[in-house]
Formats: structure tokens, C-alpha cells, sequence
């Protein structure tokens, strides 16, 4: 490999290329699950770059494994063990390109941290809507390899619904130049959905262009204290017959998921007292605040009127609403801290929901006593971290090793069994990939294997990821 480095060298230059020494913040994954040995680390700061060093992978037969802020949940970003594959990391690109106002369009390259991507927007008067708990170190490069979800899905969509355009290096280092603003393009297939979601397994994205939308006049944000999963439904459906696109967000927590909070992070206040669940609710008004608070009160008093909240509190400020907000999107950090947990990322019908829950909650109660649901997520638009750990006493890691198989066939049989699907917004990576082949339609994994073989012949493209 010795030629196939030095040529990457010459090319990138001694900062873009980290050979030796401690690579570890490449090499495992947020949940340190994956941890590997990469071969070197190829940092290009130009889409040139970019090309360059996957023309010499395709040269020297490489394989190339693709890495954003290294977030990601399912292990699509970090190497594997063998020592023979090359971290292409996008953190030096990470230029605004162009802000449109007219066009409400922002385009940013692939390094950019997704906090930035944000604040860019907000310094041009406009709000770019994407935003989940890793905004501060996420880029927007993996936001739209894994079609990140975040918190604003139901108004705003995932990833792939804000993005209209794509600038992408294919496997073998040609440039497709599609960054374009334009809201319809009826030009032939949509190679810029192609490539959303693929998990840097069909080309890599350099660049994006993102849609931008008004600033709200006011947000405000209230939790909902409910007594059950069909309570909670039910508020949702009130909420948005009342507030139509008003309704931002739609957050819900098991009383299991507060309770770790306040185990693991006690310096958190938790306004309401403990609810069997908590809704989190934003509204964004293009009105007033004074028409928003109108429409946040009678929609809470309906819904106490209705027996569907017991309790409530709306944010008296901005930094209440973040605290309300931080609460929310703590439970993952306190779920990292009590140690390693058996994650789900499903969707299902929102109907089904409710009987989802009650199902598997029984279930896993027979088949290990004490064991801890840990179930959150975004039930406005269906989508559930519904997540276990161990029962007290049972290391972590044992609980892990031991049940994650079975729970995991538990869980995504009965999703599958609703119509549901085992990853909703945090992608397959290798932790998915077993299940994907097993549950996939065997017509639709028969095209995407086509499609991969097609764009990646060598394999080279993230290997043993996705498909």
C-alpha cells in the first residue's frame, strides 16, 4: 500500500492525510460498538480532492469507507478490523457556497456542521428546519447520506424533502454536478434521491442544495402529562385538526425515559411530575404571539376538557423552551451513560402505535422480569426509539451479548406484523444489515443490489454496509 499512500500524499497534501498515530476518534463509532482499524485517513478540502482520491482507490482497489461527523448509530462510518480500508472524512469541506433568499435556498458543503448550517440561515433572516440532538457535531454530508429525521418531520420532512439538489464524486471519481435550486425538474430519473439514504455506498456527497422557509413570528412549546399511549394519539390528532402546519413538533417519553434522566442527569428540572407519558409540543405561528398563545391554550383546554392531559406547562421564555427541549433530547445521553442498551429505531402507522406498545411491553416483561423500556421518540410522524436495557443488577454488556438476538426478533416481528419498518431514520449500517436481507421485499433488494453493482462494480463504496 505503500505506493497507493504515497500517491494519496502527493495529492493532498501532508494535512490531508493522517497516516499512524492515534486514529481512534476515526476509527470507532459514536456508540463504541464498532471500533476498527483504518488503513489511513484521507481529509480532501475540495471536491477535486474528493475525486482524486477515489480515482486512486479505484486504481490501487481500495475500498473506501465514507465519514461525517461520525454520529451515525448503526455502525456506517467507522472501518473494520482488517487494516485495509481507507476513512475518507469530508471535515475540511465545510464552506457556505451560496445563500438565495429570493430562492430560499442555502447550498453548503457535505463538512459543514449541521449547528452551522442553521445559524447560516438564521443570519440570512430564514430558518433552515432540520435539527436533531447531534446538530452540534452532525454534517450535513451524513444528515443526507442516512436521510436524517430529527424533531420538525412532521412539518418539514426528513433530509431528502428539504433537499433540491446534490453535487455527488461517484465510485469512480467523476463529478455529478446537480446542485440546482429548482423546485421542478422533470428532466428523467431523480439521481438526487438515489443517492439521499445510501449511506455512502453509491457515491459521495460533496455538496448540497437545502430549502430554507420563513422564520417563524413565534414558537411556543408546551408538555403534556398523558396516561396512556392512546391519550397521547389522540392529543396529536386534536392538535393537528386545531393547528393544521402550525404543529412542529410532536415529541413523546415513556415515564421509564424521564426516570433515567433524573438518575443520570439529576441537574436536569423536570417541570411537570412524573406522567406514564409526556408529550413535548412546539408551535410555530407566522402570525403573532399573541395569536400563537391564543391557539396553544385552546388547544390544551380542549384537550383537558377531553381527559386526554392531565397536566400541562407551556414555556414562559425562550430558554424554558430549550430547557423543555434539552430535557427531550437528553435521553439518549443518559441512555449512553448507564451503559451499552438494545436500540429500535421503527416506524409504524400511528395507529398502530398504541397496540405496538402494549404488546411488547407485556412481552418483554415475560420474557425477562425487571427489564427497562426505554421509549421515545417522534410520534407525530410515527417514529419510536424504543429502546431496552438490562434489569437492575445485570451488567450492560452481559444483557447485551445475551438477549440482543432474540429482543431484537421480538420487536421487529411485531413491527413488520403492523406494517412498520426496523429503521426509520437512523439508516442499516452493518447493525441492520442481517435484518434488511431477512426482511426486505426480495424485489426491492434484488433492485438495490442491482443499482449498487451498477454505480460500484469494484465494491469499493463502504463495503459490507447497506447491502
Amino acid at each position: 500500500m505503500s505506493a497507493f499512500l504515497d500517491a494519496l500524499r502527493a495529492r493532498l497534501g501532508e494535512p490531508g492525510l493522517l497516516v499512524g498515530g492515534d486514529l481512534s476518534a476515526f476509527e470507532t463509532d459514536w456508540r463504541k460498538r464498532y471500533p476498527g482499524r483504518a488503513l489511513a485517513v484521507a481529509r480532501p478540502a475540495t471536491t477535486e480532492e474528493v475525486a482524486a482520491v477515489l480515482q486512486l482507490c479505484q486504481a490501487h482497489r481500495v475500498p473506501v469507507v465514507p465519514q461525517g461527523g461520525n454520529t451515525g448509530l448503526v455502525g456506517g462510518s467507522t472501518p473494520d478490523d482488517s487494516g485495509q480500508q481507507l476513512v475518507l472524512s469530508l471535515s475540511r469541506m465545510k464552506r457556505l457556497r451560496e445563500i438565495d433568499v429570493a430562492n430560499a435556498s442555502l447550498t453548503a458543503e457535505a463538512g459543514c456542521v449541521l449547528a452551522d448550517v442553521q445559524a447560516a440561515a438564521t443570519g440570512a433572516g430564514m430558518l433552515f428546519p432540520l435539527s436533531l440532538a447531534a446538530e452540534g457535531s452532525c454534517t450535513l454530508g451524513g444528515n443526507l447520506a442516512t436521510n436524517a429525521g430529527g424533531t420538525q418531520v412532521l412539518r418539514y420532512g426528513n433530509a431528502r424533502e428539504l433537499c433540491l439538489g446534490l453535487e455527488v464524486v461517484t465510485a469512480a471519481g467523476d463529478v455529478w454536478q446537480g446542485l440546482s435550486g429548482l423546485r421542478k425538474d422533470n428532466t428523467g430519473y431523480d439521481l438526487r434521491d438515489l443517492f439521499i439514504g445510501s449511506e455512502g455506498t453509491l457515491g459521495i456527497i460533496t455538496a448540497a442544495t437545502m430549502k430554507l422557509y420563513p422564520v417563524p413570528k413565534e414558537r411556543l412549546t408546551a408538555l403534556a402529562a398523558c396516561s396512556s399511549p392512546d391519550d397521547a394519539v389522540n392529543l396529536l390528532r386534536l392538535a393537528r385538526e386545531r393547528a393544521g402546519d402550525a404543529l412542529t413538533g410532536f415529541e413523546v417519553m415513556n415515564h421509564a425515559s424521564l426516570a433515567l434522566v433524573a438518575r443520570e442527569l439529576p441537574q436536569l428540572a423536570q417541570p411537570l411530575d412524573a406522567a406514564a407519558w409526556t408529550v413535548l409540543l412546539e408551535l410555530s405561528d407566522a402570525e403573532s404571539a399573541e395569536h400563537a398563545r391564543q391557539a396553544f391554550e385552546g388547544l390544551l383546554e380542549a384537550a383537558f376538557e377531553a381527559g386526554i392531559v392531565q397536566d400541562a406547562a407551556i414555556a414562559q421564555s425562550l430558554q424554558q423552551a430549550r430547557d423543555f427541549w434539552h430535557l427531550r433530547e437528553s435521553i439518549p445521553l443518559a441512555q449512553a451513560q448507564a451503559g451499552l442498551n438494545i436500540k429500535h429505531d421503527i416506524a409504524l402507522p400511528v395507529s398502530a402505535i398504541p397496540g405496538f406498545v402494549a404488546e411488547m411491553d407485556a412481552a418483554l416483561a415475560r420474557y425477562l422480569p425487571g427489564i427497562e423500556v426505554i421509549d421515545f421518540g417522534h410520534l407525530g410522524d410515527g417514529n419510536l426509539h424504543y429502546n431496552v436495557q438490562a434489569p437492575a443488577g445485570v451488567a450492560p454488556a452481559a444483557f447485551l451479548a445475551a438477549h440482543e438476538a432474540p429482543i431484537n426478533a421480538m420487536v421487529y416481528d411485531a413491527v413488520q406484523r403492523r406494517g412498520g419498518s426496523i429503521s426509520a431514520e437512523h439508516g442499516i449500517g452493518r447493525l441492520k444489515r442481517e435484518e434488511l436481507a431477512q426482511r426486505k421485499d426480495p424485489t426491492a433488494l434484488a433492485l438495490m443490489q442491482s443499482i449498487k453493482r451498477a454505480l460500484d462494480p469494484l465494491g469499493l463504496l463502504n463495503p459490507g454496509r447497506l447491502v
